[in-house]
């Protein structure tokens, strides 16, 4: 992308943690120096670093360096998910080694953002981007009046089946949560080895399939807090989820684990309800498995509704204690809503943009993985019809740490999902409150 082509987008663009509290995430680095307008500072040129395990970073750096020659980056992988996150924080503790920009994932953003340790990029820019992202990620960056990031990535909810399964017996693809279950039934009947999908117990999913429901467990206004799990959400998803763990017609097997790819590659794990970002898994996991695989909508709770909710995801902010923040938000813009999406996209990324969502090009490719669906025309349409008005804990990180210890015994002693998400909800609240949040 071209200098002007920048200053175009910007003027008419439509648009680990878990171990020290969230409160605790503030910094004494200078607030930045250099200049204020990123055009100008990446015509002056400078030194940044970027902590990311994503490895399309790089050869976005690249890409970046080589149309801003007096720019050096230095993208360095501090490790995935909490392993950055607890390094991140232990730098910023110490004042200290701190990045200029990280790579952060939508549902721990809030914890760093409300700690202070993320810079507010709306004046750089970032306010007139409005539009340019989808609704959910680009939600999922703001905090109060702030934006504390751009979207990288997105991760709309389908239901990714096997084809060759449902098909061999008869079965129809469910396009309810209650035709779902009787699905698992009827599959694991007609074939006791075979179950409707894996669950051991996973944050990210519970909390997706209730925010799919239409639940608001998570009421945040700055440090005051609400936590409740009892809202028709959250009882949809636990009283639906209950009956499948009951009858045990998932596998017991962990996500990511060899067993699991091998479940995905003969068969035994029909179906799984996940982001958009897992086509290039079952590519590079589950090869043998070609052309057996689809993706239909996701399943809804009421018959006839189209609502879908995100699932992963990731941003990518500039730091509090960057010294060269409009150096690190013009590299930042360039990466996710410049020339650095293409790079992406084809790198296997599922883009947070809505331009690129509604294209053509994008809509009309046809997955040879996947039978030769054109699967973006569903994958795009879940990223149309997320439903809005979600929020994460400002200390999710925390949360989703002792999920197995709470709602995760429903799946190994005997309890029920309901009890879980109560104990979730007390352990939560009990955090939030020691962390000087206020949480009821």
């Amino acid at each position: 992308m071209t200098r002007s082509t920048r200053t175009t987008l910007r003027r008419t663009a439509l648009r680990g943690a878990a171990v020290a509290g969230a409160l605790a995430l503030t910094l004494t680095a200078c607030s930045g120096g250099g200049t204020a307008d990123p055009e100008a500072a990446a015509e002056e040129g400078g030194e940044l670093t970027v902590w990311a395990w994503d490895p399309t970073v790089e050869p976005i750096a690249e890409a970046y360096m080589e149309a801003n020659d007096g720019v050096t980056i230095e993208v360095v992988n501090a490790g995935t998910g909490n392993d950055q996150y607890t390094a991140l924080q232990n730098a910023i503790a110490a004042g200290s080694g701190v990045p200029d920009l990280a790579q952060i994932e939508y549902y721990a953003l809030p914890q760093f953002a409300i700690g202070e340790s993320l810079a507010d990029v709306s004046e750089l820019g970032a306010a007139e981007l409005d539009g340019t992202f989808t609704p959910g990620p680009w939600s999922a960056v703001q905090q109060g009046e702030g934006i504390y990031g751009l979207p990288l990535d997105s991760g709309p909810m389908a239901l990714f089946y096997n084809a060759t399964v449902f098909e061999e017996h008869g079965i129809e693809v469910p396009e309810t949560w209650d035709a779902y279950v009787e699905a698992a039934r009827a599959l694991h009947e007609a074939d006791p080895s075979i179950y409707i999908t894996n669950d051991t117990g996973d944050a990210g999913f519970t909390t997706s399939m209730i925010w799919q429901a239409g639940g608001q467990p998570y009421t945040v206004d700055g440090t005051d807090v609400t936590i409740d799990f009892t809202d028709e959400g959250s009882t949809a998803f636990a009283d639906t989820w209950q009956q499948l763990v009951e009858e045990e017609l998932v596998a017991p097997i962990s996500s990511w684990s060899d067993e699991w790819y091998q479940g995905l590659g003969d068969g035994t794990i029909a179906t799984l309800t996940i982001g958009a970002w897992m086509p290039g898994n079952f590519e590079s996991g589950v090869p043998d498995a070609a052309g057996d695989w689809r993706v239909a909508p996701m399943p809804q709770w009421t018959e006839g509704a189209s609502d879908t909710a995100e699932n992963g995801g990731s941003a990518m902010s500039v730091t509090e204690a960057s010294e060269n923040k409009a150096l690190a938000y013009d590299f930042l813009e360039f990466a996710s809503a410049g020339d650095g999406v293409q790079i992406r996209l084809d790198g296997g990324g599922f883009p947070a943009t809505v331009a690129d969502l509604e294209s053509e090009e994008f809509l009309s490719q046809e997955s040879e993985y996947f039978g030769g669906q054109k699967i973006n025309e569903v994958l795009a349409q879940s990223a149309a019809d997320v439903v809005e008005g979600w929020q994460y804990l400002p200390f999710q990180v925390y949360a989703n740490s002792i999920f197995n210890d709470t709602v995760g015994q429903a799946y190994v002693s005997g309890t029920t999902i309901t009890d879980g998400l109560a104990d979730w909800q007390d352990a939560s609240i009990t955090y939030g409150n020691d962390q000087g949040f206020t949480v009821d």
